[in-house]
């Protein structure tokens, strides 16, 4: 299983979490999204993570991988 980093909105508290698959707690909250997806993104940058934004309904958006890709991109120029 790939390792990742989700971004979620949080119901009980406001704001939003990042925070990894099967944990009970977040690793980090945020009171924007965007604070919460700056923060995550160097995360996973510094530690090879997916990252995973979803919207306020839940829906994954966007994903981005900074590791080892099991489907890299075939166009090697950009």
């Amino acid at each position: 299983m790939k390792k990742q980093i989700h971004i979620v909105p949080n119901s009980d508290r406001g704001g939003w979490d990042a925070k990894r698959p099967n944990a009970e707690r977040a690793s980090k909250h945020f009171e924007n999204k965007q604070e919460a997806i700056d923060w995550s993104r160097e995360l996973a940058k510094k530690e090879g993570l997916e990252m995973i934004p979803h919207r306020k309904d839940g829906q994954i958006q966007n994903p981005n991988s900074y590791g080892n890709d099991s489907c890299p991109p075939k166009d090697t120029k950009h």
